[in-house]
């Protein structure tokens, strides 16, 4: 087996191009693949394996769901965000690991969602998402931002040309804790946004960046 360690930056081109990766479609977030498992005991035993298979060889982010489980692999660093040549010796051992235990490979329940923003000052924008959603800069990609979790959607921000009066048809719900929503709030509109209306807090209250991008903070649990 080669070296699971090594970290030469490789383009998905190439990871599917690697021999042993026909379970894995490479989406914005990094490598997946997605096994059927049948149960959800069966799942929380292929996680397991999983844990011991990569322990001191490799990381993955897990999912665990009642129809199957959901493996990722990114290389998440200060300086670079994406695949690596360990990834192909990874996802060999991951499909290995999962075909032992008689779980399928299935591409059909990947999907990763990324939220973008058409912004005239993408850098006050960006601070405005970044504070609201608790996010952090993309590696090497100022115009992104990702959820340090790697739970969330990413947001990408796309230079416009031009103002838009018309007031936007879509907007972000942002969950959070009910005893962190005032924080958080309070971070983003000193990030650059505006409160819009706080009629229905302490439910949720909508705001709005710095050019009318309008999202809603939800608290569920402060009342009712």
């Amino acid at each position: 087996m080669a070296d699971v360690h090594e970290v030469t930056r490789i383009r998905p081109l190439a990871f599917h191009a690697a021999g042993g990766t026909e379970d894995w479609r490479v989406l914005g977030e990094g490598a997946c693949a997605f096994f059927r498992t049948g149960s959800f005991g069966a799942g929380a035993r292929l996680v397991g394996a999983l844990g011991e298979a990569l322990d001191g060889v490799g990381e993955a982010d897990v999912d665990l769901r009642p129809e199957g489980v959901t493996v990722r692999l990114v290389e998440v660093g200060e300086e670079y965000y994406g695949l690596t040549g360990r990834h192909v010796e990874l996802a060999r051992l991951v499909s290995a690991t999962a075909r032992g235990l008689g779980a399928v490979a299935d591409p059909e329940g990947l999907q990763t969602v990324q939220v973008t923003v058409d912004a005239l000052d993408v850098p006050a924008v960006v601070a405005f998402w970044r504070a609201l959603l608790g996010y952090r800069d993309r590696s090497g990609s100022p115009e992104d931002l990702i959820d340090p979790a790697r739970r969330g959607a990413p947001f990408y921000f796309q230079q416009m040309d031009a103002p838009r009066p018309q007031r936007n048809r879509v907007h972000v719900d942002v969950w959070v804790p009910h005893d962190l929503a005032e924080a958080r709030i309070t971070a983003a509109i000193a990030a650059g946004g505006r409160l819009v209306t706080d009629e229905h807090a302490p439910n949720h209250w909508v705001l709005a960046d710095p050019e009318g991008n309008e999202a809603c903070v939800g608290a569920a649990g402060a009342a009712g």
